[in-house]
C-alpha cells in the first residue's frame, strides 16, 4: 500500500519523536469513528474521550499531514470573518452565543498544552498591522467589537509603537492582541495525538477514507479495512476530496506558501521582533511571519487558489520577506512548502449533520489553528445531546460558490484580485 510521508517542511524537520502507526486492517467497532488527525479530528477525539465514548480516527497520511501541521503557526481569535458580520448574518441571539465562543479556541490550546505537557514552543503575543489609516479604523473597530464580548488584553499601538515590536517602516500603527501567539503546529498535533491515544483512542495512518455506508448503522472504509460506528465525524477540511461530495460542491481548497530562514543569531532576531510576537498584516491577501523556537523567521502569504502547487515558492515568499526586513536580503531560506485551507464563499466554517449520526466542520478560511479546537468542542458537545452550540454554528448560511465547481477558481481568483488591488491603491 502506498504510503503518504510529511511534505519537506520547517516542521517536519523539526518534529518531535512519535511512534509509527499502523494501517488499518479488518473491521473493528467503536462509538464515534473520526475522519482525519488534523486540529479538528483530534479536538473532537479528545473531547469525547474525556467524556468516556470509544473513538477511532482514520488517517489517509500521518497526523498532522494537512493544514495543521503546515500552517503559520498562529493564534489567531475569532473568525476569517468577525462578530459583526455574523451579527448582520444570523441576528443578534446567535450572534451573542457566536461572539462568546470566538476566543474560546486560544484557552483550550493553552489548555491541552498544560494538561498534557505538550511541547510546542508556545510563545504570546500577536500583533495586526496597518498599513493604511483605513485598516488603523477597522482595528480600532474590532477592538471595541471584542471588547463588547469581553476580551479585553488588547492594545492599540500607534506608529511608534508598533516599531517596538515589529522592527520595520512599514506599518502605521496596529493592534496587538496579548492572548495570541504562536506555536510548533505540527508539534501541537503531534502532542494532542498522543493525548488521544493516552486516552485509550487510537489513531490510523495510511488510511484514507474511501467510502462511508450511510445509515442507522454507518461504516467507514479504508483501502483495508472498515470502521462500524454509532457516529462519525468529518474531519478532513482541505484534504477530504470527494468523499462527501454535498460538502466538497460548497467549499474550495487553497493553496499558502510560506518559508523558514537558516537560523538566525540571537542579535539578528530581536532586530526583527525583540518581544518574539507573531504579525500578520490587515490586508485583504495577507502576510503573516514570526520566529521559531530556533531563531527561524517563518514568513507566509500569497493564496493559490484551488490549491495548486506553486512552481517556485521561495520566488513567490521572499520578495515579500524583504519588503518587511529588507535586512535578510543575504540570509538563506532553508524550508519552503505550500499548505492547503478550505475556503467558503462567506468565509465563514461549516457545521452540520448529515442524517443523524454523520457530523461534520469544515471551512475555516484561514482561521483555522483556534476554531478548529473549539470546533473539536462542539461537535463532541452535540455528540453528548448538547447541541445549542452546534446549532448556532448550524444556523449560519452554506452558499455555493458562482458558477458551481467548474467556475468556483476564476470568480474567485477575480474577487481576490479586486480587494487586493484596493489594498495597494488604499481604498
Amino acid at each position: 500500500m502506498a504510503h503518504t510521508p510529511y511534505p519537506s517542511s520547517y516542521y517536519a524537520f523539526s518534529a518531535n519523536p512519535v511512534p509509527e502507526r499502523p494501517a488499518l486492517a479488518g473491521e473493528v467497532e467503536t462509538d464515534v469513528c473520526v475522519i482525519g488527525a488534523g486540529y479538528t479530528g483530534l479536538s473532537t477525539a479528545l473531547f469525547l474521550l474525556e467524556n468516556g465514548f470509544k473513538v477511532s480516527i482514520v488517517e489517509a497520511a500521518k497526523v498532522g499531514f494537512g493544514a495543521s501541521g503546515r500552517n503559520g503557526g498562529q493564534i489567531v481569535n475569532s473568525y476569517s470573518r468577525d462578530i459583526d458580520v455574523i451579527e448582520r448574518t444570523v441576528g443578534p441571539k446567535q450572534a451573542q452565543l457566536m461572539g462568546q465562543m470566538a476566543f474560546e479556541g486560544g484557552r483550550i490550546i493553552r489548555e491541552r498544552i498544560a494538561k498534557y505537557d505538550i511541547k510546542c514552543d508556545l510563545k504570546d503575543g500577536g500583533v495586526f498591522a496597518a498599513f493604511t489609516s483605513k485598516q488603523m479604523k477597522h482595528l480600532e473597530a474590532q477592538k471595541r467589537l471584542w471588547e463588547r464580548y469581553g476580551h479585553t488584553q488588547l492594545e492599540i499601538m500607534d506608529a511608534k509603537r508598533i516599531r517596538e515590536v515589529v522592527k520595520t517602516e512599514n506599518y502605521i500603527g496596529g493592534m496587538l492582541d496579548m492572548s495570541g501567539g504562536h506555536i510548533h503546529p505540527l508539534n501541537l498535533a503531534l502532542g494532542e495525538a498522543a493525548a488521544v491515544e493516552s486516552l485509550g483512542g487510537i489513531i490510523y495512518e495510511q488510511s484514507p477514507a474511501i467510502r462511508i455506508d450511510r445509515g442507522a448503522n454507518p461504516v467507514v472504509h479504508t483501502p483495508q479495512g472498515r470502521v462500524k460506528a454509532k457516529f462519525i465525524v468529518v474531519a478532513g477540511n482541505a484534504y477530504l476530496g470527494n468523499l462527501v461530495p454535498e460538502l466538497a460542491a460548497k467549499t474550495m481548497p487553497c493553496g499558502s506558501q510560506v518559508v523558514a530562514t537558516e537560523p538566525l543569531s540571537e542579535e539578528v532576531a530581536k532586530s526583527l521582533l525583540p518581544n518574539d510576537y507573531c504579525v500578520e498584516d490587515c490586508n485583504y491577501l495577507l502576510d503573516y511571519f514570526r520566529l521559531t523556537g530556533d531563531r527561524r523567521l517563518i514568513y507566509g502569504g500569497g493564496v493559490v487558489y484551488g490549491a495548486k502547487d506553486p512552481a517556485n515558492i521561495e520566488a513567490m515568499i521572499r520578495p515579500m520577506m524583504l519588503k518587511t526586513f529588507p535586512q535578510l536580503k543575504d540570509v538563506k531560506i532553508d524550508f519552503a512548502w505550500t499548505g492547503n485551507f478550505l475556503l467558503t464563499l462567506s468565509r465563514l466554517p461549516q457545521v452540520g449533520r448529515i442524517g443523524d449520526n454523520i457530523y461534520y466542520s469544515q471551512g475555516c478560511s484561514g482561521h483555522g489553528v483556534t476554531y478548529t479546537h473549539l470546533a473539536g468542542k462542539i461537535l463532541a458537545e452535540a455528540l453528548r445531546g448538547q447541541a445549542e452550540r452546534f446549532d448556532a454554528f448550524g444556523s449560519l448560511p452554506h452558499y455555493p460558490f458562482p458558477g458551481g465547481r467548474l467556475f468556483r477558481v476564476p470568480f474567485t481568483a477575480m474577487g481576490a484580485w479586486y480587494y487586493s488591488l484596493c489594498d495597494k491603491l488604499g481604498i
